[in-house]
């Protein structure tokens, strides 16, 4: 996409799904700072794009999903505490634009998935894993503090008790410990990673986007603290799939016994 500063992320589009794709390879996708900047301009296209549906996020190559922030840069853009603000700020507005993208987001996970790898896993709503991938959270190795914001997702998923494993050991977990932790919602060989994703993503991008859309954000309202849930934007959301063409669709189709085709409207 020509408005991307770097090479290192890639994005394209098939049909109603939207692909982004963390492109560096060579150091195992790790994060860069322009990176996180083309995660929020991508996810920030994706969602004012009315075609796209549902938007999977993978990492290039076969080694790795994301392996975490790129340190490398860290001598330069984390050398004092006002640089290091920036470069959270930068980062977080990257976390942001894809946990609040307006479609359904599905993380294709396979290879390595460690620190920010996780992280941008859990602001996807959707996680499915190759049978090979590993699993890591490495702050305590690192003497990093870890904010409240991204501790709390990783309770959310997990629950506190294997939340505090993972940081506690900082060790790599498998697949198949992911999958019974909850972090991953499922796994498959590794051959088959590709087409699983692709096909579900298929799946959801042809049912009803309003119907798809309104879950996503009343199940955004119900994780969050009763004092701050907006129930009557909920309550909206249901009126408006009542009331739209896309439900006389439904239930026509229904009724002929054939698949709908749904418009967004």
């Amino acid at each position: 996409m020509s408005f991307l500063k770097t090479d290192k992320m890639a994005a394209r589009k098939d049909k109603h799904v939207g692909w982004i794709t963390f492109n560096n390879p060579a150091r195992h996708n790790a994060v860069s700072l322009e990176m996180w900047q083309g995660l929020a301009d991508i996810a920030n296209d994706f969602a004012r794009d009315d075609d796209i549906r549902v938007v999977v996020v993978h990492g290039a190559g076969d080694k790795a999903f994301v392996s975490g922030a790129d340190i490398s840069e860290f001598a330069e853009q984390r050398d004092s505490a006002e640089a290091t603000q920036r470069y959270d700020a930068v980062a977080q507005e990257g976390m942001q634009a894809l946990k609040n993208l307006n479609k359904p987001t599905l993380a294709m996970i396979h290879g390595y998935c460690i620190g920010g790898g996780v992280a941008v896993a859990l602001n996807c709503d959707i996680r499915i894993a190759a049978d090979h991938s590993r699993f890591a959270v490495p702050a305590a190795k690192l003497g990093l503090g870890y904010e409240f914001d991204g501790v709390r997702k990783l309770v959310d998923v997990v629950g506190p008790s294997f939340a505090q494993e993972i940081f506690f050991t900082a060790r790599q977990f498998s697949a198949p410990e992911a999958l019974a932790m909850g972090l991953i919602n499922r796994m498959v060989p590794k051959e088959d990673l590709l087409d699983y994703v692709t096909q579900y993503a298929d799946t959801i991008a042809a049912n009803a986007p309003m119907t798809v859309a309104s879950i996503k954000t009343i199940v955004g309202e119900i994780v969050k603290d009763a004092s701050l849930r907006n129930v009557a934007l909920c309550d909206q959301l249901v009126a408006q799939c009542f009331n739209s063409a896309d439900f006389t669709e439904g239930r026509t189709a229904f009724m002929e016994k054939r698949k709908p085709v749904f418009i967004g409207r």
